[in-house]
């Protein structure tokens, strides 16, 4: 045993004694720091609680590894506010603290793991929950796991998840923590601005200030003399205030005579009407501790990996045995507003723990743009999200820094990046779809606010998947017959197909290979300058495709300024709305005759097209042009080339592509092997496409 776990095992000896001491009752705090000496300031959890413990998927075996088990618990955790590892937390030094001067906080935890640890690859995949919703649910069968899932159990990864996001109602479904309130030192309530939008689909006279599950910052004041609450027709649109004597706070389900007071809902006398932009500015209190949420994955992922047991003696459930943990990788991923999530954690520094070690080796995350989600701010909502139809210029619209490197912003003047800290930064890719570019200013990775080059460092990879919707191709698998539809809010079609399980499958094996055995991920592919194109540019080349426009808006972006107390860390938004400075050049991919991009990864769905694939959608009236949320669009081809004719359609027909169904056929098993070749498609995978194509309906197809 090296000296290092000597010290470690004598630190939490010391700690379990102090702890059972407390709890006991047996002394004071005081006596026990005279008796024991100082207490070594640790960030950690202090109790490890697995209550159920459940076959899982049926008893399914996952390659090598054998069969799985379910666990579900309960991590309870500790801070020191004066340490500088948790000195970034907003209103961490407000928060309660215990005997030991320590803020105290809990986050349920999901588990999965081999049932015989010794069989696993004795790797964590801490997989992070998006809002709550994760993907370590509970299967029936192994036909139920999602794929990316089964492919970490195939090779034998332990899956792991903790709720992080801290304005959760707590409920068997869904992992949300137990965060503390901050408050002021003589113990009454923080009171600060808030600002709230809402998008109604219906006509209604009540509107709960934030829906359920998540909870609502009460209001301080309900006399709306002390609020602004606006409504406009569109995101440009300019806002008309409404008069303080045409609302209130409180529910009124049949109008002003039915009017309830209460600090947690917004009655409109006149009503709210479907498809306005409605935004309220109100004294909001009792703010959560949410930066917490960073020491939640950092806390629970250090302990799974590092520490055989808690101070209460209880195990760590990957260890393989009561010495020895034997965990030698971990990994961590979140997908979208989780995406956003990590960059802000690499940014924040919460990849170093309490003994400066390295908690994740591996960082993937997937389509967040270029945003960061400011969870560590007062009276954060991490369920919003910024985008050009919505909250368009809230915190997570983008504020540098945006790069993983270090560079200086030209438009802020900011030289920072998110990732800045060679000892314990780990390995990254970002995997971005064709939506990322017009909703979250993925060029920002790539180019500064000028359209410059950025650095992309050594240990980080970015990867463009082409024509993508938000977590989706549009096309699917691999048929023109889709039903593409129209949603009520969109106006072309909106079908998401198929989730980028091939890619994602594939990179999951690069990113362990390369942190595991140094063997070089594959090289960033994502449009560089000159290969990026204006908004102008990309409606100049697009193609005639009847009854499609192309969109005239995409997700702008201005620096915010959002007051004195407000910095790239976080912190307290006090101007609301910002402040407008200056404005960033945001990039588009170049397309090609068809409408579909040019550069980055082309997917199958790409490289053997069967329609134009959009990351964009527009909104119908009386909300166009906005652009129509995470929704892209797939406009399938025509099938001859005398029904493009007639159509005007400019986009070769699918029988002018690839004459018939061999030949269609043929095509996806060129693009499956060059897939395979870089190392974005997994062989078992190249074959299930070449296979569907020869089941398909395609151009009289088998499955016609």
């Amino acid at each position: 045993m090296n000296p290092s776990d000597v010290r470690n095992q004598v630190v939490r000896a010391n700690v379990r004694f102090r702890s059972t001491l407390l709890r006991l009752g047996v002394v004071s705090a005081v006596a026990v720091t005279m008796a024991c000496g100082p207490l070594v300031a640790e960030s950690r959890v202090t109790r490890f609680v697995v209550d159920d413990r459940q076959s899982y998927a049926g008893g399914a075996e996952f390659g090598t590894s054998g069969p799985f088990e379910r666990l579900v618990g309960t991590a309870y955790m500790e801070v020191d506010p004066a340490d500088p590892l948790n000195a970034i937390i907003v209103n961490l030094d407000k928060a309660p603290k215990n005997a030991l001067g320590m803020v105290e906080f809990s986050a349920p935890f999901w588990i999965i793991k081999p049932v015989d640890m010794a069989r696993g690859n004795h790797k964590i995949w801490y997989a992070i929950n998006n809002r709550g919703n994760s993907e370590l649910q509970p299967r029936a069968s192994a036909a139920q796991v999602p794929a990316t899932v089964a492919k970490r159990l195939e090779l034998g990864f332990s899956l792991v998840d903790a709720g992080w996001h801290g304005d959760g109602m707590p409920n068997p479904g869904q992992l949300f923590p137990t965060f503390p309130i901050a408050t002021q030192p003589d113990g009454s309530s923080i009171v600060g601005p808030l600002r709230l939008e809402y998008l109604p689909t219906v006509d209604q006279f009540t509107r709960r200030l934030i829906v359920t599950p998540w909870k609502p910052y009460e209001a301080a004041d309900i006399n709306t003399t002390h609020s602004t609450l606006t409504v406009r027709d569109r995101q440009d649109a300019p806002r008309t205030t409404i008069a303080s004597d045409r609302w209130a706070f409180g529910q009124c389900p049949t109008g002003q005579a039915s009017l309830v007071p209460t600090t947690t809902d917004l009655c409109l006398f006149d009503g709210f009407q479907a498809n306005k932009m409605y935004e309220l500015i109100y004294p909001a209190k009792n703010p959560i501790v949410m930066g917490l949420a960073h020491a939640v994955t950092r806390d629970v992922g250090s302990f799974l990996r590092y520490q055989t047991e808690d101070d209460f003696g209880n195990p760590n459930p990957l260890a393989v045995s009561a010495i020895e943990v034997g965990i030698r990788r971990a990994y961590s991923s979140g997908v979208s507003s989780t995406g956003m999530y990590e960059r802000e954690w690499l940014y924040l520094g919460f990849n170093e723990d309490e003994q400066h070690r390295k908690v994740f080796d591996g960082v993937t995350i997937y389509t967040a743009g270029a945003n960061r989600l400011f969870a560590n701010v007062q009276f954060a909502h991490p369920t919003f999200y910024s985008r050009q139809d919505a909250n368009q210029d809230y915190t997570s619209n983008a504020y540098p820094p945006f790069t993983f490197a270090v560079t200086t912003d030209p438009i802020s003047g900011i030289t920072d990046g998110l990732l800045k800290r060679p000892a314990i930064d780990p390995l990254v890719m970002q995997i971005d779809g064709g939506l990322e570019m017009w909703q979250w200013k993925a060029s920002l990775n790539v180019v500064d606010g000028r359209g410059r080059p950025v650095r992309i460092p050594d240990n980080a990879r970015l990867y463009l998947l082409q024509g993508s919707t938000h977590v989706g191709i549009g096309q699917g698998v691999l048929s023109p017959q889709l039903d593409a539809g129209t949603s009520a809010a969109c106006q072309y079609g909106t079908q998401r197909g198929a989730p980028f399980n091939a890619t994602h499958r594939a990179l999951v094996v690069a990113m362990d290979r390369w942190a595991d055995q140094g063997i070089p991920a594959p090289k960033s592919n994502f449009p560089r300058p000159g290969k990026l194109v204006t908004l102008a540019e990309y409606r100049a080349s697009f193609p005639t495709i009847p009854g499609v426009q192309p969109t005239s808006v995409l997700n702008e972006l201005s620096f915010l300024d959002f007051g004195p107390n407000f910095d790239s860390t976080g912190g307290l938004e006090e101007v609301l709305p910002p402040e407008k400075g200056g404005s960033y050049q945001v990039f588009e991919t170049r397309i090609d005759k068809d409408g579909n991009p040019v550069e980055g990864v082309g997917q199958m769905e790409i490289r053997v097209p069967l329609g134009t694939n959009l990351g964009w959608n527009v909104r119908l009236a009386p909300r166009a042009p906005d652009l129509c949320g995470l929704s892209g669009a797939y406009i399938p081809f025509a099938t001859t080339k005398a029904e493009r004719l007639e159509n005007g359609d400019s986009r070769r027909s699918l029988e002018e592509r690839y004459q018939n169904h061999a030949g269609f056929v043929k095509e996806v098993e060129k693009a499956a092997k060059h897939l395979v070749k870089e190392r974005f498609m997994l062989p078992e995978d190249a074959q299930s496409y070449i296979e569907a194509a020869q089941a398909s309906d395609v151009l009289g197809g088998a499955g016609n």
